[in-house]
């Protein structure tokens, strides 16, 4: 059994800036990552992923984004800087150790990893965010859909789906972004409950990240409030034309998949090779079962990232946690910040073998 001052649950962008933020304080923190390697769920993104906020704008406390600070970083950019980032943590992290159990007690926490270690600590901080679970919908006939059924989770790149007739179910940045991708190569639609809500990606010649920092909106907890509703897609123009052009086209959600077919509302049905969710994530915090953390839903119960059921437990990461960076590389390090502020998980006296 080892201990800890404070155990972080999660070694991507959320636990990387909450362990530096621990560490700054003079605290020892012990991040324990499910993956073997650094970069948490960054190198299983799709191959094209291409953030929407500037460099100068996408780093974590303590290292700035290298490169021209107004260009877009891509996927295996993120994911080089959190490599380095990791290496110059002031804290141990701990890959390949999955957290199977969470078990406060009078004393703080004991943390089960799967191979059976035991980390005690006075306090624990989840920072797997809130996309560790891709949610599928409950689509009429989807279930008994004959083609194939991926998750933008699964989606890499374009090649595979060469001439075929895709569906994306989605309204969000990634389902745009992969349908119109996918459309260079394949027949594809897009198709939604709702109308697709878009937002530019400069004001005025500058990005609108540089106005959410002016303005103080950003890190404001009225940000969330003022935003209801499905996050609009960020476009820099191609995105909006692309769909003029019907490259992809959209359609109101089809009325059922039947078989191998999808059904639209007026009648008409066609054959469909793939079915594409780009229906976003849910948390995934199995972790957490049974220790009154959680909702109904899995989902955890919280206040700007305090749990309000268990006393020391802590959450960063979370989609619109605190604001509307919360989820973002330039928002967790405050959340972080918040979050240990409030927990103040003390020194442990020892360690033990």
């Amino acid at each position: 059994m080892s201990a800890a001052d404070v155990v972080i649950i999660g070694g991507g962008q959320a636990g990387l800036a909450t362990a530096h933020v621990a560490a700054a304080r003079g605290l020892r923190p012990l991040v324990l990552e499910a993956q073997a390697g650094p970069g948490g769920s960054w190198p299983s993104y799709y191959d094209s992923l291409t953030l929407f906020s500037p460099a100068g704008y996408s780093a974590l406390p303590g290292l700035a984004f290298p490169g021209d600070p107004q260009h877009y970083p891509l996927r295996d950019e993120v994911v080089d800087y959190l490599t380095a980032y990791t290496a110059r943590l002031a804290a141990e992290v701990r890959f390949g150790s999955p957290v199977t159990r969470v078990e406060p007690d009078d004393d703080g926490f004991g943390v089960t990893t799967a191979d059976g270690t035991v980390v005690r600590a006075r306090s624990v901080v989840a920072a797997t965010g809130g996309f560790g679970s891709p949610y599928r919908p409950a689509l009429p006939g989807l279930d008994d859909f004959t083609g194939t059924v991926l998750h933008s989770a699964q989606y890499r790149n374009a090649a595979p789906f060469a001439g075929a007739r895709v569906l994306v179910v989605g309204g969000g940045n990634s389902a745009v972004q992969i349908a119109v991708e996918l459309a260079a190569t394949a027949r594809v639609t897009l198709t939604t409950r709702g109308p697709l809500r878009f937002q530019p990606q400069r004001y005025l010649g500058r990005d609108f990240h540089w106005w959410l920092h002016r303005t103080g909106l950003d890190s404001s907890r009225l940000g969330p409030r003022l935003a209801r509703g499905p996050v609009p897609v960020i476009d820099d123009g191609r995105y909006r034309a692309a769909l003029r052009a019907g490259r992809p086209d959209h359609r109101p959600l089809f009325a059922r998949l039947d078989g191998d077919r999808a059904v639209w509302s007026d009648g008409a049905s066609e054959r469909v090779d793939t079915v594409l969710l780009a229906t976003g994530y849910r948390p995934h915090l199995p972790f957490l079962d049974g220790t009154g953390a959680l909702d109904a839903y899995g989902v955890p119960m919280h206040e700007g990232g305090l749990s309000t059921a268990v006393p020391g437990l802590g959450f960063v990461g979370l989609e619109r946690q605190r604001s509307f960076a919360s989820a973002t590389l330039r928002g967790v390090g405050r959340d972080a910040a918040h979050v240990l502020g409030a927990l103040r998980p003390a020194r442990h006296a020892a360690t033990r073998g």
